[in-house]
């Protein structure tokens, strides 16, 4: 090969290679480079497993791999005994491997902040990939690649950790699926005081199991004998259902996120009310401050003491009332709408509040609030969002791994072992 280029400077244009002048240099390397690897591989006589005695080459079979780097076509020997007849490939690899790990990374890594199909084209523009770039193609081996990813062994964690919390939520995105508009996904966060992390997500009614993921982020993250998670939901029994099959046995507490936004509805509802009277202007300060009252006492955790104050807001409405119709005014009306939900909140869930004001001065999680990053991030950004599209189980389920996956860092070098220790030849992620 020989590359030509200008000797004059005087277009900043013509400095060193071109985009394709490098994608066909690279390319013809790693061509050499695998010719090489073969022909020294043919010199290697494998052992025959019946006889134990060194095999003879049969024939060479030719075979195109798509790499990072381009298609390759290599020639891999073929042995055979000379004692029993028996037939050895010399190499351990899956059955119509087609692509290698490192592509298979990089296509799946790709695939999880944007669509397959332009997630194809940074292959096709960057390297000199020439296979395997179609968008089926991609969305197959992304797929495939989240399907390992969701079985695979706990990673050791670095030391074990003193305090874990513990977050689950849950979304929804639009369904595909006959009879069906929506799916749900439960998804969460494990994280120590230290500050390390893992997230954890699921789609309902799918083989992948959120309780075994939980387990594998506690252990992941340094759980031990002597370490109790604390968990936190948004109140829901199914939620709770799930940590205590996940071996979560404390209680866990009322998420602060969800009750401060209702708070936060409350707090601005009040602050419209109307003031044309010196009497409505006297009680609109009133329930303001008696709004301020019960955000204090929630976060104080004291559930009796908000009632009383939800009381004194409720003895001091008529007054906006008007005629005897309580609904007469808008803003009137939202703040009782947000009243009757705060009180039904409590009422269905004062077993589960907790000292937030204690442990936020301990400097301890108070909410599932970073679990509602995680959604915009793992299912909104990618699945939801100004994104006209609906999704399976099925096809959901897997991305969601694969993008776990890239945001709790496992997709590194060291991905390729982290499959391989946790998957026979058959389902190895060159597969």
């Amino acid at each position: 090969m020989v590359i030509n280029r200008p000797d004059d400077l005087g277009d900043i244009a013509d400095l060193g290679l071109t985009l394709a002048q490098g994608k066909q240099l690279t390319a013809l390397v790693q061509q050499a480079i695998v010719t090489a690897q073969s022909r020294d591989h043919a010199t290697r006589r494998p052992d025959c497993r019946t006889c134990t005695i060194p095999c003879q080459v049969k024939d060479y079979r030719p075979h195109q791999i798509a790499t990072v780097f381009g298609q390759v076509v290599l020639r891999l020997p073929h042995f055979r005994c000379a004692g029993c007849g028996g037939t050895e490939a010399g190499v351990d690899w899956p059955s119509h491997c087609r692509s290698t790990p490192e592509l298979d990374q990089l296509r799946a890594h790709l695939s999880s902040p944007m669509p397959y199909r332009i997630a194809a084209g940074p292959l096709e523009h960057l390297l000199p990939v020439d296979a395997g770039i179609h968008r089926e193609t991609v969305r197959r081996r992304t797929l495939r690649v989240g399907g390992q990813l969701r079985d695979v062994a706990p990673a050791e964690p670095a030391a074990p950790a003193v305090a874990i919390t513990l977050t689950l939520d849950s979304t929804f995105i639009r369904s595909c699926e006959d009879g069906e508009r929506h799916l749900e996904f439960r998804l969460g966060n494990v994280e120590t005081s230290h500050g390390v992390r893992q997230v954890f997500a699921a789609v309902a009614k799918t083989d992948t199991s959120v309780e075994a993921l939980i387990q594998r982020g506690l252990k992941e993250v340094g759980q031990t004998t002597d370490t109790e998670p604390t968990a936190f939901t948004d109140g829901c029994s199914g939620l709770r259902s799930i940590l205590v099959n996940a071996g979560v046995t404390e209680p866990p507490g009322l998420d602060w996120f969800h009750i401060a936004m209702r708070l936060q509805h409350a707090g601005k509802t009040a602050g419209n009310l109307p003031i044309d009277t010196s009497e409505r202007e006297n009680a609109r300060v009133a329930i303001v401050a008696e709004v301020d009252r019960l955000r204090w006492r929630i976060w104080n955790g004291k559930a009796k003491d908000a009632k009383v104050t939800l009381e004194r807001i409720r003895q001091v409405m008529p007054v906006f009332q008007g005629n005897g119709d309580r609904k007469c005014h808008p803003s009137s009306r939202q703040l009782w709408t947000a009243l009757r939900e705060i009180d039904r909140y409590l009422s269905s869930q004062s077993a589960w509040l907790v000292n937030y004001a204690e442990r936020h001065r301990a400097g301890l999680p108070v909410g599932t609030s970073v679990t509602e990053g995680t959604a915009n991030f793992l299912v909104n950004h990618r699945m939801n969002k100004s994104q006209q599209m609906r999704w399976s189980h099925h096809g959901a389920d897997l991305l969601l791994q694969v993008r776990c996956a890239v945001l709790n860092g496992k997709f590194g070098p060291g991905v390729r072992q982290l499959l391989d220790a946790n998957s026979g030849p058959e389902t190895a992620m060159a597969a």
